[in-house]
């Protein structure tokens, strides 16, 4: 008898366990699943992405669930976002504004489905070259060796725009890498300079400055010497602060590209309007910080720089009330 009750009790709290992971499950199910894009593993594209999907705040919203995709970056994102594949991603400002105006390299397509949420960081432009090389502008490139990013990269593309409109994406030596490999190459001179397009202090340039006395081009100067900003309105100027680097001791003029948060413009507001309120918190801003530092940006203030195209519903009703715009 005594067998036969604890084998029944045995049966109830298992069919009681089943019961409680059904019941979570089945409400797993009834939330509607929102996809959002981030980018490459390892890519600060997909940090984010990860990160407020891991939000605990996050994942207690009862009527939708965040699933961070990986992606290629910025242009994939763009594309699954405007056909609604992705409900949210991380797309670069320049690329939302020629995507938009059918401006895209060999893309004439207009992708007018992608609305902004809110600015995230900023990626800016750093061109690293010899301090005896007595290059002081993009145009002393001609012939030279030049590290211009991975191909397929946002690095890659947004040298090739910059130097091709100071004309001279033709007339140098192009080598596709990485930043790593590039500083190496730099070291090993089997380069004269070498690009970047990433938040600074950059570990390639530092690791470049270890094995050779560096300078870093004034590419404000060239901009703004130009047109390129008129152009391309979505470039923002900033400063590489002195001392950023060993032996750079004045302040360097460079642009930036921003990364945005977008969304398709077919999500509900109140989904935009909800995260946007969960993450813009102290906590959640906190959150993002404790995934990477780059995200020290983020902020009520900065929620709309860099953003040059329309914003999505929710996000309007949110950065009005928030006073920002």
């Amino acid at each position: 008898m005594l067998k036969n009750k604890m084998l029944t009790t045995a049966l109830c709290l298992t069919a009681g366990i089943f019961m409680t992971m059904a019941s979570a499950t089945d409400s797993e199910a009834r939330k509607d699943r929102i996809v959002f894009g981030g980018g490459p593993a390892g890519g600060t594209f997909q940090v984010v992405a990860n990160a407020i999907q891991v939000y605990k705040p996050v994942k207690n919203i009862e009527e939708f669930t965040v699933k961070a995709q990986s992606s290629a970056g910025s242009v994939e994102n763009l594309r699954t976002v405007n056909s609604g594949k992705s409900d949210f991603g991380v797309v670069y400002s320049g690329h939302v504004y020629l995507g938009r105006n059918g401006l895209m390299k060999n893309d004439t397509t207009k992708y007018e489905n992608v609305l902004a949420v809110s600015y995230l960081y900023g990626a800016p432009a750093q061109l690293v070259v010899r301090a005896d090389s007595g290059i002081k502008s993009v145009k002393d490139l001609e012939g030279k060796k030049v590290g211009v990013g991975n191909a397929g990269s946002g690095a890659f593309a947004n040298c090739e725009l910059f130097f091709t409109h100071m004309g001279v994406w033709d007339k140098i030596e192009r080598n596709a890498m990485g930043y790593n490999d590039a500083a190496a190459a730099f070291g090993n001179n089997q380069l004269d300079a070498f690009w970047l397009f990433t938040a600074f202090p950059s570990g390639a340039v530092i690791m470049a400055a270890q094995t050779n006395d560096i300078a870093m081009v004034d590419l404000d100067a060239d901009a703004a010497g130009s047109s390129f900003y008129k152009k391309y309105p979505y470039f923002a100027k900033l400063t590489v602060p002195a001392g950023t680097y060993k032996g750079v001791d004045t302040d360097i003029g460079s642009f930036q590209d921003s990364a945005l948060w977008v969304a398709n413009a077919d999500v509900p507001e109140d989904v935009v309007y909800k995260l946007l309120s969960t993450m813009y918190t102290d906590e959640g801003l906190a959150h993002m910080v404790s995934q990477k530092k780059t995200f020290k940006e983020m902020s009520i203030a900065t929620g709309a720089n860099g953003i040059v195209t329309p914003l999505h519903p929710g996000a309007i009703k949110f950065w009005k009330e928030k006073g920002i715009l």
